[in-house]
């Protein structure tokens, strides 16, 4: 039987390329590192019911993707039976966790990607009601703060016709950003399939622990399809493969001490190999 991981690996790449190059084809991702298409709906978004933001799949699963791989690896670990029931399991959830938050929410201050973001040429830019642009401190952008006249005034000397009262939050833009949906989807993807080789690998399984394979079979479908619809609808496609390498390579690294002590028991073996060899000459 291949590996489940390898398997989810090559349907991933097919997903992505397939659906990057057609979107290139035929123009249906908008740039949203672009801040005079950023702010629109996307062109599509009447015909198309994906390529609407406010579509459920994006607001209900996407946005909150590590949250149901987290809601969904728990229920699968916890009534999982003793065998399989593991410390490893956990740390790689750990891991996993940490390279989420290290990307998309806090490292030191920014997360690494407004990081990436600032150092290719990014600004903190606010969007005004009449579709002009204003750069403000980086800081804003960081804080997500709410600015208006009333509060920021001197953010506003060059605004005209903006009511007192109107509100906006500033967003990092025109730099290049790495899409973290793609990043996050594929390592959910990759770990959620990862947890259920356990799950395999058992002849006799609890029937909690059924229903918790079937949720973990059903949120990676969920998920193929949210990476699907967010390759074809959004993003560049420069920002959609740096996204995918950067979701693959964070899976990888939890794999590497299963890695390290695979290759050490392959050593002890032919060592013992050797030895038995040796003794029968």
């Amino acid at each position: 039987m291949p590996d489940l991981r390898l398997v989810a690996f090559c349907s991933l790449v097919v997903v992505v390329t397939a659906t990057t190059v057609y979107s290139v084809l035929h123009n249906t991702y908008l740039d949203t590192s672009d801040p005079l298409l950023t702010h629109l709906p996307h062109p599509l978004a009447h015909a198309r019911y994906f390529a609407d933001k406010a579509n459920y799949l994006n607001i209900y699963f996407i946005k909150k993707a590590w949250g149901w791989t987290s809601l969904v690896f728990l229920l699968s670990w916890i009534t999982s039976p003793p065998s399989i029931r593991t410390a490893e399991r956990v740390w790689k959830w750990v891991a996993h966790t940490a390279m989420w938050l290290i990307f998309t929410t806090w490292f030191f201050g920014p997360s690494l990607f407004e990081r990436v973001i600032l150092l290719s040429g990014g600004e903190c830019l606010l969007t005004l009601p009449s579709g002009d642009l204003v750069v403000v401190p980086e800081e804003h952008c960081f804080t997500k703060s709410f600015l208006s006249p009333q509060s920021h005034p001197h953010l506003f000397a060059a605004a005209t016709a903006i009511a007192p009262t109107w509100t906006g939050t500033p967003r990092l833009r025109r730099g290049h950003d790495i899409s973290g949906h793609i990043f996050l989807l594929i390592m959910s993807t990759l770990f959620l399939v990862d947890q259920l080789r356990y799950s395999l690998h058992v002849e006799r399984r609890p029937l909690l622990h059924t229903i918790a394979m079937i949720s973990n079979i059903a949120l990676i479908g969920i998920w193929l399809l949210a990476t699907y619809t967010t390759s074809l609808y959004f993003h560049s496609p420069v920002e959609k493969v740096t996204g995918f390498l950067l979701g693959v390579s964070c899976f990888v690294i939890t794999l590497l001490p299963e890695v390290e002590r695979a290759e050490k028991l392959k050593k002890k073996e032919k060592l013992r190999q050797m030895q038995i060899k040796q003794s029968k000459d």
